[in-house]
């Protein structure tokens, strides 16, 4: 156990009444951390001393130094040294060079550099040379200059350090007391990992370790100085687990992957300010196998199970799509490959078939597929497709276009005027526009509208293509999604052989791909509500199905941190583009039951037409 000194023990204890009780639960989001805030342990041992952390943009670089004949040799023991691996030659020199080229500043933007010097020889036999070499360039190492040096490792007693030129810092120890003019000469307070924590980076800090770490942290902060811990672990929870303590510089060998960390920082995390209403469900007929009359088919494109998640943290531990009880996984494969594309998951739900990526409606000939809207039209159901991104895109065109690849927009376009489809709703104007389709769509009795604002006074049929309405929500989008489902619901309610609706959460997708936490969040909420609206509409008819699901998951989100209770999240991505996890579906109401297990995503497609098969009427054989 190490024992401080009586001040200082008092200090920490003073620290420690000042602190929240650590706890999982309770962690924060703290100040924003980036790479000024990286140091580079060891930096000398790296394949490019120096230059690999300076082009990440690393706030601190260490190098040990021994003296050895009136020279400056960089290396970890004095076995290790090199005649060309001095401290001139691997950090003095380079440091002037880029002081040269950035006109006084050592990185472009203008911010600082940390230097920590270790001394591995006896100060008096060190701290002259070291001296001597970084006073020939004041401008760069003096008290005004880029780049302040630290002293660690063999300093000299704390009563001496006054015998030093004020620009050289020495690293301190949080168990000395220092006089207030001896810690004028202290510009850091380092201490190693292994005095508070034996802590393997797996899992959490237990509590006593954690409150020793902050009161470490505290008290060095209330002393005016950064804090460091050397010897830590070094991976990602760790790096997490040392910025929720308020660690000022994250000690590190591994220099890419901690930058790539640190560099996404501003996008992993993110508070949802306060939460939605949810809809209390009163499982009229859920788990019945009773007539289904209508069906909603909500898609929350690039939803996994950690977006899922992450919307539930953000809201404060309850969603709308968590209080459906009847839950399933399907199986996300494309005809072609192991990971689908929106196209080909969208169209094995559509039409009950697999495809190749990018194929829209086609099997892999390339032949038609019939999709549940013309299936159910015989039957006289009414049905209505809306997405929050452009209709033409893969997910909602699946249901009425039949085309080899899904970049063909204007061919996806033309295809609605052979569709089945009494209403649609979404971007994509252009696509209509420019091949005049609007008119030949109000020729066929369609209703036309440009802006979303023209909902409410629209009649079905009718055709509502609005780019404006279906930004993200982060950049304003009101809630369109609910807007425009509970739109189709009183439009489509009335029709007494029932109807089939597909709405899509476009943008959590679109999230996943910019690795934006709190894009995918915010997208999802929005989703949520508009999953709370269909279960409020299917208890109050009592024949309608609602199953809830994605085509795919975006993004490999996999969450770090979270606090429910303040709606907090941090997650990290481990790609910009599809996974091939199984994706949950979630479904309520009468034959909810029937979409338990585990399945093929053709499989939504047969169970829905399944369970509508049973109460419909086919038509007259002619």
């Amino acid at each position: 156990m190490i024992r401080f000194p009586i001040t200082v023990r008092r200090s920490w204890l003073i620290a420690l009444t000042g602190l929240i009780g650590y706890s999982a639960g309770l962690a924060q989001p703290v100040g924003r951390y980036t790479t000024a805030q990286a140091h580079s342990h060891n930096d000398y041992e790296q394949n490019i001393p120096f230059w690999t952390a300076y082009y990440a943009r690393f706030g601190s670089i260490e190098a040990d130094v021994h003296a050895q004949q009136g020279k400056l040799y960089v290396a970890h023991d004095a076995s290790a040294i090199d005649s060309s691996r001095t401290l001139d030659n691997l950090y003095i020199q380079p440091i002037l060079q880029k002081i040269r080229e950035h006109k006084g500043q050592i990185y472009e933007g203008g911010e600082p550099l940390q230097l920590l010097i270790d001394l591995k020889t006896p100060a008096a036999q060190t701290l002259p040379l070291l001296v001597n070499a970084l006073a020939a360039h004041p401008a760069v190492f003096g008290p005004n200059g880029p780049v302040q040096v630290v002293v660690s490792g063999n300093v000299p007693a704390p009563e001496q350090l006054g015998q030093y030129p004020d620009w050289l810092r020495f690293d301190g120890r949080p168990g000395v007391a220092y006089t207030p003019e001896q810690l004028r000469h202290i510009g850091l307070i380092s201490q190693s990992f292994l005095a508070f924590s034996r802590w393997n980076g797996k899992g959490l800090v237990v509590k006593k370790e954690a409150e020793a770490l902050r009161a470490f942290v505290a008290q060095g902060h209330r002393l005016g100085k950064r804090v460091r811990l050397w010897a830590t672990p070094d991976n990602i929870n760790t790096w997490k687990a040392l910025i929720n303590l308020g660690v000022d510089y994250i000690n590190t060998d591994q220099i890419g992957p901690l930058a790539a960390f640190l560099n996404t920082r501003s996008t992993a995390d993110y508070v949802q300010p306060a939460p939605h209403p949810l809809y209390q469900p009163t499982y009229r007929n859920n788990d019945a196998r009773s007539r289904v009359r209508n069906v909603i088919l909500l898609i929350g494109d690039g939803m996994g199970l950690a977006q899922i998640y992450a919307g539930l943290t953000a809201n404060r531990g309850q969603l709308n799509l968590s209080r459906m009880l009847n839950i399933g996984f399907s199986k996300t494969s494309a005809a072609d490959t192991y990971i689908t594309d929106s196209a080909a998951g969208a169209t094995a739900m559509a039409t009950g078939q697999k495809t190749n990526n990018r194929a829209i409606g086609v099997d892999t000939l390339n032949r038609p597929l019939r999709a549940i809207p013309a299936l159910v039209k015989p039957w006289g159901m009414k049905s209505g497709l809306i997405s929050m991104g452009s209709v033409t895109d893969a997910t909602p065109a699946a249901f009425f276009a039949h085309q080899p690849d899904r970049a063909f927009e204007r061919e996806i376009a033309a295809d609605f005027l052979a569709n089945n489809t009494d209403i649609l709703i979404g971007g994509g104007l252009r696509h209509f526009q420019e091949q005049h389709l609007l008119d030949s769509l109000q020729r066929r009795g369609y209703r036309i509208g440009t802006q979303y604002s023209q909902l409410a006074q629209l009649k079905a049929p009718f055709v509502l293509l609005d780019d404006k309405a279906v930004v993200s929500v982060e950049a304003g989008r009101p809630q369109v999604l609910t807007g425009s489902l509970q739109k189709t619901l009183a439009e489509l309610s009335p029709n007494p052989a029932g109807f089939f609706i597909m709405a899509e959460g476009a943008q959590i997708d679109y999230g996943g791909h910019a690795n934006k936490l709190g894009y995918v969040v915010r997208e999802l909420l929005d989703f949520d509500e508009a999953i709370g609206a269909a279960m409020r509409f299917a208890d109050a008819d009592g024949q309608t199905l609602v199953v809830v699901t994605a085509d795919h998951e975006t993004g490999g989100l996999t969450l770090l941190d979270g606090n429910l209770q303040k709606g907090y999240v941090d997650g990290q991505f481990s790609t910009n583009d599809h996974t091939g996890v199984m994706v949950p579906v979630f479904a309520y109401g009468p034959h909810s039951l029937d979409f338990r297990g585990v399945y093929e995503n053709t499989d939504i497609f047969a169970r829905i037409m399944a369970i509508l098969n049973q109460y419909k009427i086919k038509p007259a054989q002619k």
